[in-house]
């Protein structure tokens, strides 16, 4: 799941243009920037019960807006009440152009022009915060006017001194910039730069860079500047999530369930946030967290997102009937049409095909297929990766791993301890590999397919754990995935120094085999090359020699 650039880069939420505001305003700051929205909002309701300001409604709506989810509605009353104690309010109307722009409304772009204009731009605050609101948003956004704008904040302030989230959010800018623009990087590194020495905290703004290095590919520097946040405030939560998006990208899952672990301690509990730790959860191949984050705010969330997240979870459980319920409700009930995204399209395709394959109907069966098609290319010509869709497709034809399967499958006593010792230990690596070789034993190819999944995660270069799911897929009948397996087993031992290939020849005549044997009818001219490769590395294997001479008569 794709994560906001506003969720990503933790822009603050309420400064002016000095630091002559008071304490309870800078602890809301404080805890908009450390993902503490339950606390901010506390500290704003305060502000508006003592003092019902525009600008404290102003700074309580803009709350509902910059968290991990905006609750638009909430938002919106906020800012029409700070309109109503002050109708020339540029900030509240700046908030409500926002809505619109978050909710995709291009025409809200010449809405903050105007407001800007009616300013006459000499408040360094109202410059800000419609730089600010041009940033926003990962879809819907503007950085070359907002630059424009922050810029002149920047200059407004100058003489009372610049605060360092006007810094922040020109770097924020300049890094929406980055895929047109790889020069850019320079800019908004150097915004963040000057950010560091005016900032409070410099763990937000180490955090920040180290987001902005993994946005250019820059792996080493990323890790040295998300450390260096971490060390400097070990309770700074949005430095823990960027550790987490990290250790995904290295195919890391324990250590960023890790990470997620200690963003969820240092964050708060605001259902909002929690049911963003469920979505981070979930990304990371980690169902049952996930589940038991969602579970535990299920009947607090009122964001209809709930029932979209655990029609994930759902699926991913093989449970294709609620899980078709729960995105219904949600693309029913959400009033934000604009929030249903390709990937729930295509969601409802897998979920369709996985309906199909118990439908007893022929040609309802074809008419749920062809549907279900036609929406997986929505989200595959959006070039969404929430999930690998061809592979999910094919896990669901050929009958796949579930853990319900799994579950349901044969056990015995070692494979009943192994569990126990890996759930204790997700790291165990020599566990993993016995509790595999367990299930396989017992003929529990589910269970072994989900085991040695877990070992790819852990080790991904190590390829016996491709061949061995490969294995396993062929033995449920799913020709398509456990040829997938063994191409990846393949592939994985070919980038591999020539002793360790030579170790395992054997092992490689056999999948080149196996795929040739699968591409036979397919794609003939792979097939020949494969067993010619097979017969290469094992001149004495029967079966490969046979199926050479059968592909070149």
């Amino acid at each position: 799941m794709k994560l906001p650039q506003k969720a990503v880069f933790a822009v603050a939420a309420a400064f002016f243009a000095n630091f002559t505001f008071g304490q309870t305003l800078q602890d809301g700051i404080t805890s908009i920037d450390s993902h503490k929205y339950a606390q901010a909002k506390q500290n704003f309701e305060q502000m508006v019960s003592k003092s019902p300001s525009a600008e404290n409604y102003f700074y309580l709506g803009n709350t509902y807006l910059t968290q991990n989810e905006p609750d638009w509605a909430t938002a919106e009353q906020n800012f029409r009440k700070g309109l109503a104690e002050d109708s020339k309010s540029y900030l509240n109307r700046i908030g409500l152009a926002t809505i619109k722009l978050g909710k995709g409304d291009k025409s809200a772009v010449a809405e903050i022009q105007n407001i800007v204009k009616d300013s006459r731009e000499k408040d360094a605050e109202v410059l800000f915060r419609a730089g600010q609101a041009l940033t926003l948003f990962e879809k819907n956004n503007n950085p070359e006017l907002a630059i424009q704008y922050l810029d002149k904040a920047v200059e407004r302030a100058m003489k009372g001194g610049v605060p360092a989230p006007y810094y922040y959010t020109l770097g924020d800018a300049y890094r929406l910039q980055l895929t047109n623009s790889p020069q850019v990087a320079g800019k908004a590194m150097s915004a963040y730069e000057k950010a560091l020495p005016l900032a409070k905290n410099k763990a937000s703004v180490y955090t920040r860079m180290g987001t902005l290095w993994m946005q250019a590919n820059q792996w080493k520097m990323a890790k040295e500047r998300i450390t260096q946040a971490i060390s400097t405030d070990p309770t700074y939560a949005p430095a823990y999530r960027a550790l987490a998006g990290y250790e995904m990208k290295f195919q890391q899952p324990q250590a960023a369930t890790q990470a997620l672990v200690n963003y969820a301690k240092y964050a708060d509990e605001d259902p909002g946030t929690q049911l963003e730790i469920s979505k981070l959860y979930f990304t990371n191949q980690d169902y049952a967290n996930s589940r038991a984050v969602l579970d535990k705010v299920f009947n607090v969330v009122e964001d209809p997102i709930k029932y979209k997240l655990r029609a994930y979870l759902d699926y991913a459980d093989g449970k294709y009937t609620q899980a078709q319920t729960d995105l219904n409700t949600f693309i029913n009930t959400v009033t934000d049409k604009s929030r249903i995204y390709p990937a729930d399209r295509g969601l409802e395709g897998l979920i369709l095909a996985g309906l199909a394959k118990d439908e007893k109907d022929a040609a309802k069966k074809s008419s749920m297929m062809i549907e279900s098609q036609q929406k997986i290319a929505i989200a595959k010509n959006a070039k969404d990766e929430t999930l690998n869709w061809d592979n999910e497709l094919l896990k669901i034809q050929g009958g796949g791993a579930s853990s319900a399967a799994a579950n349901a499958g044969p056990t015995n006593p070692a494979i009943e301890a192994l569990k126990k010792q890996t759930a204790a230990n997700p790291n165990d690596a020599d566990a993993l590999v016995k509790l595999g070789s367990a299930y396989q034993e017992a003929q529990n190819w589910n269970g072994a397919i989900l085991t040695w999944d877990k070992m790819i995660a852990l080790s991904p270069t190590w390829a016996y754990s491709y061949y061995a799911k490969g294995a396993a897929y062929q033995q449920l009948g799913n020709e398509a995935m456990a040829e997938s397996s063994y191409q990846k087993f393949i592939d994985t031992v070919l980038t591999q120094k020539p002793e360790e290939q030579a170790a395992q020849k054997e092992t490689l005549s056999y999948a080149y085999y196996l795929v040739a044997y699968f591409n036979q009818t397919k794609d003939v001219a792979k097939a020949r090359d494969y067993a010619a490769k097979a017969v290469q590395l094992n001149p004495g294997y029967e079966d490969a020699v046979n199926l050479n001479a059968n592909l070149n008569k």
